[in-house]
């Protein structure tokens, strides 16, 4: 692949971001954080890109969110600094990859539970204590203490241990849940302020969320990841327009069996299983009626009886995916352009990490 190709020439499935569209997501993103007068910190998680996140940077976030400590290095290792981990942090090896990240880059991490805060406790000394935020669930159902008593509970465990540093609050919401975000943390700030701990962050999160996020008054940052590319579940959320979707999977119409099916080059390989609520696998621009009904390794079986133009056999076409950032994970490159020549190719340099 080479830059000043034209998209249309590449080899398929392959896929395409569109330089000014994800610029402008990241820009009308940070200006609405800056308006709201809050931090935002996007998760690398939907592009696994070093590139991408120092463009979100310059535009104005503050520090990265990963999922992973192995994320969090090839961050590192590309110079970031401000690094947070949203995800429990158990076993010997993963803590001691952690313990030498912390002595490379500013770094936070999370929990939720006892067991957690006793093996981080173990892990780091008080000459160079570790900030923790309690994970909060706020409903969405998944990590996360219960309780706004849970979380002062955890805080004053984290506060006792030498090499810890109390730092916060954190969650992962369910969506048009601002009302109870804000009812959770204020109430669990107060608790707080009664024990004598100080909150410094207040963390929020989702792309579903985000332009909800004012809602929530007693937050100090947001973290989000799709919005840098949004797709098919964003555009349903309300949150963006399909013309709004950087990403698409460039696609081959490989044969054409029957009169209502197609077959595509891309697989669950490409466009993953990942339903995420929709009933088939990603919307074809050309042909909105038409139906990605079924995924097998390599092929996309369309079904074309709800469409009057059929594609033919050779033609390329363009799908949005239901949820970008799985798609992300499935490349080893990710192609950009503007206005379909390619402008660069960056390896997804975070892709496969495991641990």
């Amino acid at each position: 692949m080479t830059v000043g190709l034209s998209i249309h020439d590449l080899l398929t499935p392959v896929a395409v971001i569109d330089e000014t569209v994800m610029e402008t997501n990241i820009s009308v993103a940070q200006e609405y954080f800056d308006r709201i007068g809050r931090n935002f910190r996007p998760h690398i998680k939907t592009h696994k890109i070093p590139a991408l996140a120092s463009q979100q940077v310059a535009a104005g976030a503050k520090g990265i969110n990963c999922q992973k400590v192995s994320e969090a290095e090839v961050f590192a290792d590309a110079g970031f600094t401000d690094i947070l981990i949203t995800f429990n942090m158990l076993g010997k090896t993963r803590l001691e990859q952690l313990k030498a990240l912390h002595a490379r880059v500013n770094l936070q991490v999370v929990a939720d539970n006892k067991v957690v805060v006793d093996g981080l406790a173990d892990t780091f000394s008080e000459d160079q204590p570790l900030k923790v935020l309690v994970e909060c669930d706020t409903g969405a159902g998944r990590n996360g203490v219960q309780t706004p008593d849970a979380a002062l509970e955890l805080s004053q465990q984290i506060d006792r241990c030498a090499g810890l540093t109390f730092h916060g609050l954190l969650t992962y919401p369910k969506p048009g849940s601002e009302a109870a975000v804000e009812a959770f943390f204020s109430e669990t700030i107060k608790l707080l302020d009664q024990s004598g701990l100080q909150c410094a962050v207040v963390s929020h999160a989702g792309s579903p969320s985000l332009y909800d996020s004012d809602l929530v008054s007693s937050a100090t940052e947001h973290r989000a990841g799709t919005y840098i590319f949004n797709d098919r579940s964003m555009v349903r959320a309300g949150m963006c327009d399909f013309d709004d979707c950087a990403m698409h999977v460039l696609a081959t119409v490989v044969s054409r069996p029957t009169e209502t099916r197609a077959v595509l080059d891309a697989g669950s390989k490409a466009l993953t299983s990942d339903l995420l609520g929709f009933s088939d696998h990603g919307l074809i621009v050309e042909y909105p009626d038409a139906s990605i009904a079924g995924l097998s390794e390599e092929h996309a079986v369309v079904d074309l009886s709800k469409t009057d133009r059929k594609p033919e056999v050779g033609e390329r076409i363009r799908i949005i995916p239901n949820h970008t950032c799985v798609v992300s994970n499935m490349f080893d490159k990710l192609v950009f352009h503007r206005d379909g020549v390619v402008t660069r190719i960056e390896h997804v340099a975070a892709r496969g990490q495991v641990i």
